[in-house]
């Protein structure tokens, strides 16, 4: 058994690294996802020791539930596997709009519970914030749910600073979500010392930066600005430089680039686990290593300033 650590202060412990799957069934996210590929994935995660998978209704929109229900009933050890989604986004007409209301959120964990074929859901997110509902009466309605026993742990995602301690207001929140990441680490300045100061476990989105902080990039790559913030000339040219220190360290440990930012975040007092996505089932073994890097006090200090300009 891999070694677990728990998630903030829920009765939830997990494997650090996780999986993101937006890449399971995402449709909407990825042009000729292949749903088979998606399912060797999660099987392979689930066989290898992972067991925290991060879904939400808008991969696909639904798919991506619908696939990971159907792995988990065909693994089998519900109660061994910890499945987070996320929801707030509703169609209307063929806008997408997005709901925090209390009764949006209570049908969307209905409808999540049936595509996961499931009777609980570990980790319930609101996923990305209204501009009407006020955040403390939105979590309010996943603690009636937490209370029922059909959601274990309450999350919200990409939140305002403000808007967290409004949805934190009754102590409720267990865990955020968003963007944090070596080339953008805002969240320090607020998120992370009051997820701290509120025993909440921060999972950062992002976390390789599209795949410029896994070292497979030079100075004589192309750029392609669609790909992305960190693809554009400025932000990319700083960072790959920055990114060769790290690929000293990764060297001297035997280890690739991407192992050495991913542990490099688990030492991070406020992060507890680590999602990142995966479109083959080899890069969900690839992601595993992570944990065989151990980074010194002094290599932790050497990235925090490398990064810190």
């Amino acid at each position: 058994m891999a070694k677990q650590v728990r998630l903030g202060k829920t009765d939830l412990h997990v494997n650090p690294i996780g999986l993101g799957t937006n890449a399971v069934g995402g449709h909407n996210l990825f042009p000729n996802l292949d749903e088979e590929a998606g399912r060797e994935l999660v099987r392979t995660g689930l066989s290898n020791g992972i067991n925290f998978l991060d879904t939400a209704f808008i991969y696909g929109p639904k798919r991506s539930e619908e696939i990971i229900g159907e792995v988990v009933k065909e693994h089998g050890n519900r109660s061994e596997i910890v499945i987070a989604t996320k929801a707030a986004h509703k169609f209307a007409g063929n806008e997408m709009v997005l709901d925090n209301s209390p009764a949006f959120l209570k049908q969307s964990v209905e409808e999540s519970l049936r595509r996961l074929q499931t009777d609980y859901i570990d980790l319930f997110y609101i996923h990305f914030p209204d501009n009407d509902t006020p955040k403390d009466e939105a979590v309010g309605a996943l603690k009636q749910l937490k209370d029922e026993g059909k959601i274990r742990a309450i999350g919200v995602s990409n939140f305002s600073f403000e808007q967290l301690k409004e949805a934190n207001k009754d102590g409720y929140v267990d865990v955020y979500q968003g963007e944090y990441n070596l080339l953008n680490r805002d969240a320090e300045k607020e998120l992370f010392p009051y997820a701290a100061a509120n025993s909440i476990s921060y999972i950062p989105y992002f976390p390789l930066a599209s795949g410029l902080l896994t070292g497979k990039y030079n100075k004589n790559t192309n750029l392609d600005e669609k790909r992305g913030k960190f693809f554009k000339k400025e932000i990319f040219e700083a960072a790959i430089d920055k990114v060769d220190h790290i690929r000293q360290i990764a060297n001297e440990k035997g280890a690739e680039v991407a192992h050495v930012v991913l542990a490099w975040y688990l030492t991070r007092p406020v992060i507890d686990v680590i999602i990142p996505g995966a479109k083959r089932a080899d890069q969900v073994l690839n992601n595993l290593k992570t944990l065989e890097v151990e980074l010194t006090d002094a290599e932790i200090k050497e990235i925090d300033q490398i990064f810190h300009s």
